[in-house]
């Protein structure tokens, strides 16, 4: 199966992936993890370039295409060749994020950004998406209580930027209907028991 988790930052979907891929390792499964961007050498250099706070003059036109560049690298190096030996692969963020934050967020063409993303992925189409949604004042309310750690380039965006992702995560998740919607304010336990039981119904079809 490929598993992919959505939703703005703090959400807590890392934890929810993290919760996860210890389940289904503990059942024997094989698990493979990967983040977006990044996954392999090449991706976690454009990484590094994309989230660097020091490039705020990117445009948001490299943004996008930098972004669908590493999960090209992704995609074909890794997860069609794990999906084809039937693991598991849960990603922390996918092509949806592109909807989400550069068409939605940025305000690019919707119907340009959907394209690039159908050629950038190929087959590669999660089977299951989990939307953790929370609201614009948690976002805020977490985003003040990180401690210590310095915020990445897309992090440090304005609460406006977030509304107009969540409502392109909110268009996502009527469109497709492979996403499912949690409550992000639930116990971190709570939304995993959703998870589970979610992927558990999924393959028994």
């Amino acid at each position: 199966m490929f598993i992919t988790f959505e939703g703005l930052d703090f959400c807590g979907k890392s934890t929810q992936v993290q919760l996860l891929e210890k389940l289904l390792t503990g059942e024997g499964k094989k698990v493979k993890v990967i983040r977006e961007p990044g996954g392999t050498i090449i991706s976690e250099k454009i990484r590094n370039v994309l989230l660097d706070k020091k490039n705020s003059e990117m445009l948001i036109e490299t943004e996008l295409i930098l972004f669908a560049a590493s999960r090209a690298q992704l995609v074909g190096e890794v997860i069609l060749p794990l999906l084809d030996e039937n693991s598991f692969v849960i990603s922390d963020r996918f092509h949806d994020s592109s909807i989400a934050y550069q068409a939605f967020g940025r305000g690019i063409d919707l119907e340009f950004v959907d394209e690039l993303q159908k050629f950038v992925i190929g087959r590669a189409i999660p089977d299951l998406t989990f939307l953790i949604d929370i609201p614009i004042e948690e976002v805020v309310r977490r985003k003040t209580m990180v401690k210590h750690v310095e915020l990445d380039r897309i992090e440090r965006s304005e609460m406006d930027f977030y509304e107009k992702v969540r409502e392109g995560y909110l268009f996502l998740a009527s469109r497709e209907s492979r996403f499912r919607r949690i409550d992000g304010m639930l116990a971190i336990e709570e939304i995993h028991k959703v998870i589970v039981d979610e992927i558990t119904k999924y393959s028994k079809g």
